[in-house]
């Protein structure tokens, strides 16, 4: 084999060919920034408070904005989680109203309010003459009430889910999702991911993963999931020298970010479970979530389930990916309840005419402010089902694709 040759480069052509080297490496940097839509964001002044400030409260920033606060205590956000009361559960406890049936004659489950709390308690018949029971309290009340709720249950400092769910289609007592029916479990546990978007704060207390610190559990969701801790924000107005600008009130305004990182702050929740790549709550409004969560990757042709995958949905949709602004605020007041569908049209009324609608011709104006109907319409889910009697049951959930449905009616 002939030994290789060396070549010997002059002065000029060694610096020529490191130009070169770093003009093609510099640019392969740039490929690759704007593919993770800028995934490596660089610390700045603006955000350096994030590392020093504090969660404060929503008491805190009623100081303030006490209307938006009241304002957005209405809201199904704000009421996700809460502990056990007579408003807050909208379970029946009442005589004839308080028993869930199970497809195994032998085991019922009655819910019973009580002096000192509010308790379920699992019957199960051994023998003609003898019984097995068990007892466990409503600790905490998971969901608005608005298609339902669960219930978790406190043993120590681990946290559980009831084996009794309330269906708010059925007005009654449902088997709790991921239980089965006709069995007496108590088991399932709560996990970091669970109360991420069902609590506001939390301390992890693990192992095991349900372990947590109960003084630390913060319920509901408040100002400072979408804003950011506060307590900079406070400090900074309090000051002698208040910011002079948007960018020195060491606050997150999500209407003041990128567009993808506005949707980050919704996707943290309306994007599917995800699988954490960080700790549970790290994540804060303007991180870029792909750091904390990784999310299924899903073809154009896959189905998407219509509940919790809001986000996958809507950028599915012609209106999203025909334009660089529409975000989930485009719609969503989240300060305030929504719940008239069809207050929504008028969104898209910016964008599109009624007459240009293929049923305007034989409908008229009668498919006035129905856009959301018929392009967004109410499909069941496949994710959240429960039993009662030995029925299966699933709440309809608004698909966030916006497009045309051919089997879409007019309610």
């Amino acid at each position: 084999m002939r030994p290789a040759r060396e070549t010997k480069l002059s002065s000029n052509e060694r610096a020529r060919r490191l130009r070169g080297g770093a003009a093609i490496a510099l640019y392969c940097l740039a490929v690759a920034l704007r593919s993770q839509d800028a995934a490596i964001t660089l610390p700045s002044a603006a955000t350096a408070w994030k590392a020093k400030a504090h969660l404060v409260g929503d008491q805190a920033c009623a100081a303030c904005h006490q209307e938006k606060v009241h304002s957005f205590h209405e809201t199904a956000h704000a009421k996700t989680s809460s502990l056990p009361s007579a408003e807050t559960i909208r379970g029946k406890f009442t005589e004839g109203s308080n028993k869930l049936n199970t497809v195994n004659p032998n085991l019922v489950f009655v819910m019973e309010a009580l002096e000192k709390g509010y308790f379920v308690t699992a019957h199960m018949r051994t023998s003609a003459t003898e019984e097995l029971s068990r007892t466990e309290r409503f600790d905490i009340v998971v969901g608005s009430g608005r298609k339902g709720q669960t219930y978790l249950y406190w043993n120590e400092d681990q946290l559980f889910e009831l084996p009794v769910s309330y269906w708010t289609g059925l007005d009654a007592w449902v088997n709790s999702p991921g239980y089965t029916d006709g069995t007496a479990e108590f088991d399932r546990p709560i996990l970091p991911r669970c109360l991420e978007c069902h609590a506001n704060s939390f301390e992890i207390n693990a192992p095991p993963d349900n372990r947590f610190k109960a003084a630390g559990l913060v319920l509901g969701i408040s100002c400072e999931r979408c804003h950011g801790p506060g307590s900079e924000h406070i400090a900074r107005f309090q000051s002698a020298a208040s910011p002079k600008s948007p960018a020195d009130t060491a606050i997150v305004n999500p209407a003041r970010l990128s567009r993808a990182r506005q949707i980050d702050v919704c996707a943290l929740c309306h994007a599917g479970a995800g699988q954490p790549t960080a700790p549970s709550g790290t994540f804060t409004p303007g991180d870029e979530l792909f750091h904390f969560l990784a999310f299924a990757k899903y073809e154009p042709s896959d189905h998407i389930d219509v509940h919790a995958s809001q986000v996958q949905l809507l950028e599915k949709s012609r209106c999203f990916q025909s334009t660089t602004t529409l975000t989930c605020i485009t719609c969503h007041n989240v300060h305030a309840p929504q719940r008239d569908a069809d207050s929504f049209s008028s969104v898209c009324m910016t964008c599109h005419k009624l007459e240009s609608c293929g049923k305007f011709k034989a409908m008229g104006h009668a498919i006035d402010n129905r856009c959301v109907d018929c392009h967004m319409p109410l499909q069941q889910t496949g994710k959240i089902v429960s039993k009662v009697e030995g029925q299966a049951v699933a709440p309809q959930v608004r698909n966030h694709q916006i497009a045309i449905y051919p089997d879409a009616a007019l309610p």
